[in-house]
């Protein structure tokens, strides 16, 4: 399975060396980066109407 980039656990942050992505909760697999199938502990990310465009909203990559 891909990630799920709209589970509220799933997180990024840009360093010097690259993107870094993470599960909160730890349950992700290592090598390459990938939520586990079925994760028991998918929660769908809510992101209110305040200027915040959801991964499958942002289009060609633009900043949002």
């Amino acid at each position: 399975m891909g990630v799920r980039h709209d589970c509220r656990h799933y997180s990024t942050r840009t360093t010097g060396g690259g993107v870094v992505q993470r599960c909160r909760l730890g349950v992700n697999e290592e090598m390459p980066f990938a939520c586990p199938d079925g994760c028991v502990f998918f929660e769908l990310r809510s992101i209110a109407d305040a200027g915040w465009q959801r991964f499958d909203d942002a289009g060609s990559g633009g900043q949002g």
